[in-house]
């Protein structure tokens, strides 16, 4: 069997406002609160874990996704930092890396998800 990576956990300041955050990202809804984590479902293999016990870190989370998939994120950017790349802050533009297209999103929190249309 393949290594597949199953979850992980996203520490947050505010457990259920970082996970409602992500899953409108990918028009979704986040899950029923399991333990002490509000899991937002990324794929039949990946669940993120949102958690605020503990202390915070903002990290950093790139998805590789297909066109459509794409487009309905940058869809639901109104109003959300955005763009192509660390170097060039939240300037609401993609890049083009390996002849993809990709952006960087900035959360509440200060994490960054980072979808791409090819790998970098």
């Amino acid at each position: 069997m393949p290594v597949v990576l199953n979850h992980t956990i996203v520490r947050a300041r505010d457990k259920d406002a970082s996970a409602a955050f992500f899953a409108r990202l990918l028009g979704r809804a986040p899950g029923a609160p399991a333990g002490p984590f509000t899991p937002v479902r990324v794929n039949d293999d990946l669940t993120l874990d949102f958690d605020d016990r503990g202390p915070f870190a903002a990290g950093h989370y790139g998805f590789l996704v297909d066109d459509e998939t794409f487009d309905a994120v940058l869809g639901r950017l109104d109003g959300v930092p955005f763009g192509s790349g660390p170097e060039h802050g939240w300037d609401r533009r993609i890049n083009h890396l390996a002849g993809g297209r990709g952006v960087y999103v900035g959360d509440p929190d200060g994490h960054s998800y980072e979808f791409f249309t090819a790998v970098p």
